[in-house]
């Protein structure tokens, strides 16, 4: 059974978690403590030199050191349901969707996360390389997150998944970048009727609470 290297309260292995519930691959998940800096020490180095989580470590030994491997294997292996889309043009937005979320959204919020928490202190990027805070980027952050919220709300007028007529790996990233944007205080409220309705929705999706 293959092995993901995991940690509950992080946002990158939780994509992974959702993605591998909704195609039913059953893994093992071993706990790589963040808080502890256990990502940096040698003994996950020699699984993972990136030093990040999720990593899957197949059956016969190959790991998958992030969330586009997992993603491109779990699709292989298992096409139903197909979360990259079914035809030509679905697979194009939720590539398209799901890169911007990545980009505007999840980067945007760690961006106001890693350069002001105190357990991030010399941790502002992922990885093996010891990265200075810069408060000064909190706030771009934050408003990057706030401007990208308000056009997920604007896009999801009308629609009841992001990228297609039905659950794709862009509802997933999705779902992770506003529930992780909670961290630096960017919530969904009145303002936000369409989001709150398809956050609300994706609820019943057992995937969502791996």
């Amino acid at each position: 059974m293959p092995v993901l290297y995991d940690f509950p309260m992080a946002p990158s292995p939780r994509r992974a978690r959702i993605l591998l519930a909704e195609k039913g691959i059953p893994v093992t998940s071993v706990l790589v403590d963040l808080a502890a800096q256990e990502q940096l020490g040698e003994a996950y180095r020699a699984i993972n030199p990136q030093c990040t989580v999720p990593a899957l470590q197949l059956d016969d030994g190959t790991v998958l050191p992030d969330n586009a491997s997992i993603w491109a294997w779990a699709e292989a292996v298992q096409p139903e349901p197909p979360l990259l889309g079914r035809t030509p043009v679905e697979k194009a937005m939720v590539a398209s969707w799901n890169a911007r979320i990545e980009f505007e959204g999840l980067l945007a919020v760690a961006e106001g996360f890693r350069n002001t928490s105190p357990m991030m202190k010399g941790r502002a990027l992922t990885g093996a390389a010891n990265v200075p805070q810069i408060p000064e980027l909190a706030q771009r952050g934050i408003d990057r997150a706030l401007r990208f919220i308000d056009v997920l709300e604007a896009h999801m007028a009308g629609r009841d998944f992001i990228a297609a007529d039905h659950f794709t790996l862009a509802d997933i990233t999705a779902v992770v970048f506003v529930d992780f944007a909670r961290i630096i205080k960017v919530k969904l409220g009145d303002a936000h009727p369409n989001l709150l309705r398809w956050r609300t929705a994706l609820n019943d999706r057992p995937s969502i609470h791996a």
